[in-house]
């Protein structure tokens, strides 16, 4: 289950990172199945379910999370989250808001691998997203520490500022390369893809 924002759904690119990821996945032989409520994406992505939604906050897929959960029962999340807190009303407040969606994955779906990313850079707030992103390591230590199987990937140092034509968004050098951190960290947890590849 791709989870997350515009940047999942794939603005200014169609299917965003997914594409590369799918194409690197089923090279390998694995059987994918990308999962949830929205679709899109061109013809290239042979799976075009997930969960990003323009605009969305933290609080956001929080709210909705667990109808997801329980209708796709997936056996992999990637989250990338967090984009649209840092210039709302409470940045300050977006790593808590950020806790209490992580800890809502792992309650309702316990036996999934969650993999929890640091949020890309945003051109004209990096110093925010830094902020967040600091954070972050500590609540996936936390989630671990009490044996859940949430994993950490370090997307922000991954796609540069020149990467981002709207300062916010990748173009298509920047979605390669998150599909690629995506795809080695799912490569480096045992069982994360199901024995399937």
């Amino acid at each position: 289950m791709p989870l997350g924002d515009s940047i999942t759904d794939g603005a200014a690119v169609p299917g965003g990172y997914r594409v590369d990821l799918w194409r690197r996945l089923v090279a390998d032989g694995c059987a994918v199945d990308f999962v949830g409520s929205a679709a899109n994406g061109p013809s290239s992505l042979g799976d075009r379910d997930h969960e990003g939604h323009t605009a969305w906050t933290v609080a956001e897929v929080d709210a909705e999370v667990t109808g997801w959960l329980r209708t796709h029962a997936p056996r992999v999340v990637l989250l990338h989250i967090g984009t649209n807190d840092i210039y709302g009303d409470d940045p300050a407040g977006a790593p808590r808001r950020l806790s209490a969606l992580v800890d809502r994955i792992t309650t309702e779906a316990p036996d999934a691998d969650l993999f929890v990313a640091t949020i890309i850079p945003i051109g004209f707030a990096d110093e925010a997203v830094r902020a967040y992103n600091a954070a972050i390591p500590g609540i996936v230590r936390r989630e671990a520490a009490a044996g859940r199987k949430v994993h950490l990937v370090d997307m922000h140092p991954v796609v540069p500022e020149t990467d981002l034509p709207d300062e916010i968004h990748p173009n298509a050098d920047g979605y390669r390369k998150m599909a690629a951190a995506w795809y080695d960290a799912l490569r480096s947890v045992p069982g994360a893809l199901g024995g399937t590849c």
